[in-house]
């Protein structure tokens, strides 16, 4: 029997929540950074307990679905994106704001409309064009360009690799979004979720093993440190496996939009916790790029 429907008020609240999540998984991640916590070390560790949570599900519900060959080829490039994806978050929040990080990243949707289309789906229509070139405007001003731009020397290095790192991340979540939906749709979704963390895990572990990126495994140097890697890592799974164990009855396909709260999170937080202010014009350039991602996911 088909699960119903929680009401819309408790599917949004829910939602709401797990974009709050999400978005203290990257707050604790920062703090973890600054305490000299390696990126490599917080992708294992948010990707292992993770793993092991959606593990403890498929094997509670008896879900067992060996894929095929062709099905876990994508299945593994899946993977591969969602752990580039990953790196490129936390390397970016590593340098920037966590808020703005979060809102670049946002950007998500916009891409896979646009690699829809070039992989064969219909053009966008004017409206969605629109919404386009009003996100893109916003998150110029979110991030300061025109101001960054005609004042000399003030276009550091670090803000430029940050900005860099968020938008690969958007890019290959759209990607990712794009299997997900063209390739792998009919495999359950336990199962996929699943395989996906494993994925990530063990890209991550190989590369520490191999110390590929130098330091990136490195150990806090505090307590502190310990303690937000260890926030990070619950908070991160908790998120996911609440996100999965409720979507049958959250009717994503009317709420999805409320998953967009993510930045507007990340930037109440980074400035409660973190003291990452942004002035006037940057929050009203985040507006429009939120405003301009929600109005875009409900247009069709």
């Amino acid at each position: 029997m088909k699960a119903s429907y929680f009401p819309q008020r408790i599917a949004i609240a829910v939602m709401l929540g797990i974009a709050c999540l999400f978005a203290g998984n990257h707050i604790a991640a920062r703090i973890a950074f600054d305490d000299g916590a390696g990126l490599i070390l917080a992708i294992i560790s948010r990707a292992g307990m993770t793993m092991l949570v959606l593990l403890g599900l498929l094997l509670w519900r008896r879900e067992f679905y060996v894929p095929t060959k062709n099905k876990m080829a994508w299945q593994i490039l899946l993977g591969v994106l969602i752990g580039l994806q990953s790196f490129c978050i936390y390397s970016a929040v590593m340098r920037i704001p966590v808020g703005l990080t979060l809102l670049v990243v946002n950007l998500a949707p916009v891409f896979f409309v646009l690699f829809s289309w070039a992989m064969g789906g219909s053009p966008p229509s004017r409206r969605a064009l629109a919404l386009m070139g009003t996100i893109l405007v916003g998150l110029l001003v979110a991030l300061e360009v025109p101001v960054l731009v005609s004042t000399p020397g003030a276009l550091s290095a670090v803000w430029l690799e940050g900005v860099i790192y968020s938008l690969v991340a958007a890019v290959v979540f759209a990607g990712a979004m794009w299997i997900t939906e063209n390739r792998l749709a009919l495999m359950p979704g336990l199962t996929r979720s699943f395989l996906t963390v494993a994925v990530v895990c063990a890209l991550a572990v190989v590369m520490a093993a191999c110390e590929i990126l130098p330091g990136t495994a490195s150990l806090p140097a505090t307590h502190e440190g310990w303690m937000a890697l260890l926030v990070l890592t619950l908070l991160y799974a908790v998120a996911f496996s609440t996100l999965f164990i409720c979507m049958p009855r959250l009717n994503i396909a009317r709420n999805a939009p409320a998953m967009n709260s993510e930045p507007v999170a990340g930037l109440a937080l980074g400035w409660v916790i973190l003291g990452q202010s942004l002035t006037g014009m940057q929050l009203f350039g985040s507006l429009l790029v939120v405003v301009g991602i929600v109005l875009l996911a409900y247009h069709r």
